[in-house]
């Protein structure tokens, strides 16, 4: 992006889709993607600042041709004037649904179109000028592995420094140690004393190593502090404390730790997609001698304090620029960006502020480096197995309190465990509220850990909370040596578990924040509303949004957090270096720990499914974010309650759709950047529907589900005609992405642990599948899918309808004073004569009242 011209910028991001799209050799426009699609391969491509990376992966028989393919494109690659057209207005949607992470221009309609029209360019002999100029061989490397204002609710202050580059540094990386000192999040650290004045969430510190923040112009170093608004108001409080910390990061010990646990980590990892591997050498190539091509960018080769004071001494008060983002800044600034029309405000750093960095600062007790970390593990030892092998995990114990899974690795041989719990609660789903104490119970047992288990993370032990439909779900990973420590710190916690009213105030601010972050985006709100109908008794995101906003306390958390561990059913696997015996340990410390009595009936872990019925029905709902120009289309066609058979059947469907739908509705009618099919597995009930992500000021969302239509049909006729032996690729290219060997532990750990957390247990579900897949046929097929667009069909399309510049859509009342509308309801809207005979959905409540409920379905045989 760097080598942009000053008349047209984006125009390397440009390039970069164009010369995907056909060469000399292979004309076909989406013929590489078509290939990849068929031969169970993927490709990508993303432009930095001073590196374009472009990648992709294929099964082995396939990779000589694709690799030809794939070069064809650097060598002779075709943009024509049309496809140049098409593909800018493709850009400029893509652009429009991800500009607030992006940090310098990447091109959209205006740059590349309008601008060079008036201006007289000629962007087509300016874009291969380029392309001759910067794709040459002297700038490339190859790396191939083979066996041959911001739109979310959130106050942040980001402050950053740019520095003389110190890629040069990388043996010593001192901006990795310096970050991660002021990133540290353990006792002592500034986000633990910040987070006890309530005024920060989260900080993050450092270089990111992407081509923005590290150059051979400049190194950015940066800081990141989430703020709650006490912590909003106060942010120039914040900042002093980093010079607290700054002042006494000069220390061996410290730099000994992280140089062991970077060691660890790398002579220990697991094999990562070869895809990833490839391209961190083929960077890596670029940047480092030969010697440390796979070792330069992880391991920490020698500490230097002269190297490490130079690059503290200039983080200095007169050298940093401070971002402070907040909704409150609306109608405050009066600056507006030129490409993506980012409002801002510029002003000098206040000098009290100046004077209270370089003043003497009063010592603060609750400051102070870490302690040592009793959370790295030095014994690697592969312990022996104490029950015989199997080939998929065991049930190794089971009580009306809680049974649990087992496999040794006897595979990977690497001295790491995985752990994981579902603890299974009948009080979450009983009313919103209680979901949103859920949420908020597993938000503070997070904070409440943050600091004592924040050891166990830079000692590369993970652990994950999440708050599961029906329970919560405990992940807990890393070295097995000190990981039954980390374990019994969460259990401990969730004992023990506590939460003063201001933590309460504090994370209660927070989560609402998060609802409506989510409710704001169309295709987040899309999905709350599909579900919604779909999923019986399931709570949609706005009415949880409501719960929180109606007034809740910390004692009602306290009293649901009692409900909670009363009665629960704990289910576990455990997968690694631990023998059947210790793994046992574990389930019963939680029973031991929690005291929780059995359940009374079993609770399920699904929701039953609503029966659509056999009509077209439209949900068309406004956008929540009416300063959003996005809108979202899904047409869902609901098959049932089917076998592992069907199952297949519908993943061969969507495979065989893909490529057309991308051609179809992205390429030809460019209606919007993200377009993609999906097989739709709902609580047991099968189905599959087409997403398309479109820009309301070009596209309204009736016409896009009438194209969506049109491609169905044409994808129906194409089907009917498909050969044998195009049939036969696409089976076998599935089947061997099923065939997959896991290239390390976790693959194989996270497709038992679905089969677990479902209660399904059908460990050898891949097998079955390919068996399934061998049998079928090219008319059963051809039959599935007229079967679900026949005059039987369910079919369920929901809109989320923007008001950014939207015509004839029903906006015409929209507010002036916000760019946010009312996120505490759904305002339906209705669909126009155009969609008959689709019949409106203008109550959900209403409207799934009185239709019948699919039994409990698990996808089994």
């Amino acid at each position: 992006i760097f080598c942009d011209p000053a008349d047209l910028p984006g125009l390397a991001h440009f390039l970069e889709h164009m010369v995907f799209m056909g060469s000399e050799k292979y004309p076909s426009e989406n013929g590489f993607d078509a290939f990849l699609k068929k031969h169970g391969g993927s490709d990508n491509a993303s432009t930095d600042c001073e590196r374009t990376v472009f990648q992709f992966d294929v099964q082995r028989k396939s990779f000589k041709e694709a690799l030809d393919r794939w070069a064809q494109f650097f060598i002779c690659p075709l943009m024509i004037r049309d496809a140049i057209d098409r593909e800018v207005e493709a850009v400029d949607s893509g652009e429009s649904l991800c500009v607030s992470g992006l940090k310098v221009p990447a091109g959209n309609a205006q740059t590349l179109k309008q601008e060079p029209k008036k201006k007289k360019i000629n962007v087509y002999k300016r874009l291969r000028a380029f392309w001759k100029k910067h794709y040459s061989a002297h700038y490339m490397s190859l790396a191939v592995q083979s066996k041959v204002v911001p739109v979310r609710k959130v106050h942040a202050l980001n402050i950053t420094w740019a520095l003389p580059p110190q890629e040069k540094y990388y043996r010593v990386k001192p901006l990795h140690y310096i970050s991660w000192l002021i990133g540290h999040e353990g006792t002592g650290s500034i986000l633990s004393v910040l987070r006890k004045k309530c005024w920060a969430l989260a900080l993050f510190g450092g270089n990111s190593e992407t081509g923005f923040d590290q150059n051979t112009t400049y190194s950015i170093f940066s800081i990141s502090i989430t703020l709650t608004d006490e912590g909003f108001q106060n942010f120039y409080q914040v900042h002093k404390h980093l010079k607290m910390l700054i002042l006494s990061v000069d220390q061996f010990r410290i730099y000994e730790e992280i140089q062991k646990i970077e060691a660890n980590e790398f002579h220990y990892q697991e094999q990562i997609d070869p895809i990833e591997y490839v391209e961190d050498v083929c960077e890596n190539m670029q940047l480092f001698p030969k010697e440390d091509f796979l070792t330069g960018d992880q391991l920490m080769f020698e500490f230097n304090p002269q190297v490490i004071s130079a690059a503290l001494s200039l983080l200095t008060p007169e050298k940093a620029n401070l971002m402070l983002l907040s909704p409150e800044h609306e109608g405050q600034c009066p600056l507006r960006e030129k490409w993506f029309g980012t409002q801002y405000s510029v002003e000098d750093i206040q000098q009290n502020w100046m004077e209270q960095w370089t003043a003497n600062l009063e010592f603060n007790i609750d400051l102070h480096l870490p302690a040592e970390n009793k959370f790295i593990a030095t014994d690697f030892t592969l312990k022996p197995s104490d029950c015989p092998d199997t080939e998929f995990p065991v049930q190794i114990a089971n009580s009306d309190r809680g049974c649990l899974w087992y496999k040794k690795d006897n595979k990977f041989k690497i001295p790491k465990a995985y752990i994981r719990f579902h603890i299974i609660s009948p009080v979450i789903q009983k009313s919103a509220k209680n979901v949103v104490l859920f949420d908020l119970l597993v938000n503070i047992l997070g904070h409440n850990l943050a600091e004592p288990a924040y050891e166990a993370e830079v000692a590369q032990l993970d652990y994950k909370l999440v708050a599961g439909e029906h329970g919560l779900v405990i992940k807990v990973k890393g070295f097995n040596h000190k990981l039954p420590l980390l374990f019994h710190l969460i259990i401990d916690h969730l004992a023990d578990f506590s939460a003063s009213p201001d933590v309460f105030s504090m994370f209660s601010e927070q989560l609402k924040k998060t609802y409506f972050n989510i409710l704001i985006k169309p295709e987040k709100l899309s999905k709350d509303v599909r579900l919604l109908i779909l999923e019986h008794s399931r709570w949609s995101m706005v009415e949880k949004y409501q719960a929180l906003s109606a007034g809740l306390s910390s004692d009602d958390l306290m009293e649901f957090s009692r409900c909670f561990r009363a009665q629960l059913f704990a289910e576990g696997l455990v997968q690694g270096n631990f023998s059947s015996a210790e793994s046992v340990q574990f389930l019963q410390y939680i029973t031991e720990k929690l005291q929780f009595t059995k359940l009374p009936a079993e609770v399920p872990v699904m929701f039953q499914v609503v029966e659509l019925p056999l009509k077209h029905h439209v949900c068309k709902v406004k956008s929540l974010n009416k300063g959003d120009a996005n809108s979202e289309v899904t047409v869902y066609y609901q098959s049932g309650p089917k076998n592992l058979k069907e199952y297949t059947l519908m993943e061969l469907l969507v495979m065989h759709m893909e490529e057309p739908c991308f051609d179809f509705l992205r390429t030809k009618e460019t209606l919007g950047y993200h377009v993609y099919p999906t097989c739709r597995n709902t609580s047991g009930v099968l189905g599959f529907s087409v997403t398309v992500e479109t820009q309301a000021t070009k596209f309204n969302t009736e016409l896009v589900e009438l194209k969506i239509e049109e491609f169905l049909t044409s994808f129906g006729e194409k089907l009917s005609e498909l050969t044998e032996d195009a049939f036969n690729t696409q089976v076998t290219a599935l089947v061997k992405l099923k065939e997959c060997e896991d290239t390390h532990l976790g693959e194989e750990v996270d497709r038992n642990w679905s089969e677990v957390v479902t209660q399904q247990y059908v460990f050898n579900r891949l097998n079955k599948e390919i068996d399934a897949l061998r049998q079928m046929s090219r008319s059963e097929l051809v039959l599935w899918f007229q079967e679900h667009r026949g005059q039987k069909s369910r079919k369920l399309s929901v809109h989320v309808s923007s008001g950014g510049g939207q015509r004839g859509e029903g906006h015409e009342d929209a507010e002036e004073d916000s760019m946010y509308g009312e996120v505490s309801k759904l305002s339906f809207l209705q669909a126009s004569p155009k969609m008959a005979p689709a019949v409106s959905i203008m109550d959900i409540q209403a409207f799934i009242k009185n239709l019948p409920l699919f039994p409990y379905h698990k996808i089994l045989e």
